[in-house]
């Protein structure tokens, strides 16, 4: 019924307004509906639904090319730029060894989850499989925005990436659950693995200064800095994207790793820049909102790309679930064991793992349920995934390739 871009992104902009609005609504129908249904789930499906009942035309539209190649390099600096390699570093070995132990276990878990589901069930696993599935990775090193980078380097299907990201809403929020479990357990837990907590009390007093000492109302010379460095960001990528992937075109193996692709280099330079950026007074943006301003953009591109999905085709692949739910699986196991030779606390586990499959929205969630004045350190380190999520999918994509071949 709609194919003019302006009036879609007219009512793309609304239904985000519309499903904040209510995020903040004290009306107990909404704080109960919330509980259950992610924001971000609707701000992926209401758009689909609009496809899926001929409202939009989300197939002919470029709003996604465009939030595509400009919007997400924007929202990649900005993200990245709040990364302070310092202050995450002084958490100690134990709270980055078990973030890294995460991003691990999401990278060899793919590969492994795929190879037992193509013996348990070769016929249902299709062999361009693991393309959708580097969605997953994507969002489960990073977050939304790693997530679409994949979809654009590994060329992945919109309705097939509509199956992945409900394969992994639904897998990340039965996660959650389980680690707001532990944290509502974590003192018998810990006293079981005889794990030193102490560290922990001191990090809730530092974090206390830490989110005093930066927070800041944002002046219009703030927000102008901010879409200066994310959009000449974004320029300069573009700039140095298109030589460098022309220069492995007609390679056979540079080919086959997406390095003739620009997408590759246009999302992989940006993350690198980006991160160099947050080594510089530019990372002092965050104090006036530079991951928010990035977020904000992050939900537009959301929105474009559900716009382009198919509902109906969630239900086309019942075997992704397990796939999904064995991913998982690889993942907590590896860290179990990495913590419990550790004697890690399991605030470490939790945060750890849920600034990986959560990412910066759902993180603090679970800081804030062992301290509330713990919540940045979910912020911190799901952010510093933003920065590994680009790379570490992209290999997780690359062992899973083998496995499918």
């Amino acid at each position: 019924m709609i194919h003019s871009d302006a009036v879609i992104f007219g009512l793309l902009l609304a239904t985000l307004g519309g499903v904040f609005w209510t995020t903040e609504s004290k009306h107990p129908f909404w704080r109960r509906f919330y509980q259950y249904v992610p924001a971000v789930l609707l701000c992926y499906f209401l758009p689909a639904i609009y496809n899926s009942v001929g409202l939009i035309d989300g197939e002919h539209s470029v709003l996604y090319t465009i939030a595509s190649r400009y919007l997400l390099p924007a929202t990649l600096v900005l993200l990245t730029l709040a990364i302070d390699l310092p202050a995450t570093l002084r958490l100690g070995p134990k709270a980055i060894t078990l973030f890294l132990t995460g991003s691990l276990g999401v990278v060899i878990g793919g590969p492994i989850a795929l190879a037992i589901w193509q013996a348990l069930a070769p016929s249902v696993v299709d062999p361009q499989l693991w393309r959708g599935l580097t969605a997953i990775a994507g969002s489960w090193i990073g977050g939304a925005a790693n997530q679409a980078a994949m979809k654009e380097v590994f060329q992945i299907d919109s309705d097939l990436f509509g199956t992945m990201v409900a394969v992994d809403v639904v897998i990340s929020y039965i996660w959650m659950a389980i680690l707001l479990w532990i944290a509502s357990h974590h003192r018998r837990l810990d006293r079981a693995l005889h794990a030193d907590t102490s560290a922990i009390t001191t990090l809730a007093e530092r974090m206390e200064r830490f989110s005093l000492e930066r927070a800041r109302l944002p002046t219009l010379a703030d927000i102008m800095f901010m879409l200066a460095i994310g959009f000449g960001v974004t320029g300069l990528s573009h700039a140095l994207a298109a030589p460098l992937a022309a220069s492995f075109k007609g390679v056979q193996w540079a080919e086959r790793f997406s390095l003739a692709s620009e997408f590759f280099w246009l999302v992989t330079i940006a993350t690198t820049l980006g991160l160099a950026l947050s080594f510089t007074r530019a990372r002092n943006l965050e104090g006036a909102g530079a991951s928010k301003l990035g977020t904000a953009m992050l939900y537009v591109l959301i929105a474009t790309v559900g716009m382009q999905m198919n509902i109906g085709a969630i239900f086309a692949h019942p075997a992704l679930l397990g796939v999904g739910f064995t991913w998982i699986a690889v993942h907590a196991l590896l860290m179990l064991i990495v913590a419990r030779v550790m004697k890690a606390p399991y605030f470490f586990l939790a945060v750890g793992s849920q600034a990986n499959i959560g990412g910066p929205a759902s993180a603090p969630v679970v800081a804030a349920a062992f301290h509330p004045a713990l919540a940045p350190v979910g912020v911190l380190l799901a952010v510093l995934g933003y920065a590994l999520g680009t790379y570490g999918a992209w290999i997780t994509g690359q062992l899973m390739r083998l496995v499918s071949e």
